[in-house]
């Protein structure tokens, strides 16, 4: 081989090395831009999740703050329905028929209070089915021959549950 074929074999290594040093080159900013593109897509669904999550604590506090709005909402008529009984007790009517129509105001103020517990989950303990120790507590046990040994006699208090969870166990007799 004579120089010159040496020489332009060094001249074209010489230009095949330029050349994949600029296709690194090129190669490693479009990766470095690339890094960058996705740091910055990174760091703003970061923060979008960071905002979600502030969001979403507020609203849950905001719920639990507000959680017996509509159970205050529904109590407001009983409350209207007392106070009209209140000021009827206040007129001129004769003591029988005043008496009538309190007890009549107040079986009304208390369907309408049962209805409204009801709304919201609130439900009263049956006396009428057997004695449950979960809900109900035996305060006195009698000698009955009307009923089976174990049965509720008498219900002196009335327990409720709020779904199936007791808020008040009912105060009962039970048959020996």
């Amino acid at each position: 081989m004579s120089d010159k074929e040496n020489v332009n074999n060094n001249e074209t290594d010489a230009n095949d090395v330029a050349a994949e040093a600029e296709a690194v080159e090129n190669e490693l900013d479009l990766l470095q831009k690339e890094l960058a593109e996705l740091k910055d897509k990174y760091a703003r669904v970061h923060a979008d999740f960071d905002n979600i999550k502030k969001r979403l604590e507020r609203e849950k506090y905001t719920a639990v703050e507000y959680a017996n709005e509509k159970f205050a909402k529904d109590m407001i008529p009983v409350v209207d329905s007392l106070e009209m009984a209140l000021k009827s007790a206040d007129t001129d009517a004769q003591p029988e028929e005043l008496i009538e129509k309190l007890k009549e105001g107040i079986e009304l103020t208390l369907k309408q209070f049962t209805t409204a517990l009801e709304k919201h989950g609130v439900t009263m303990v049956s006396h009428e089915e057997p004695f449950d120790p979960n809900i109900h507590n035996a305060v006195q046990s009698v000698d009955s021959d009307e009923v089976e040994s174990g049965q509720i006699v008498q219900t002196f208090q009335r327990g409720y549950k709020y779904k199936e969870r007791p808020l008040r166990e009912a105060m009962v007799v039970v048959a020996n």
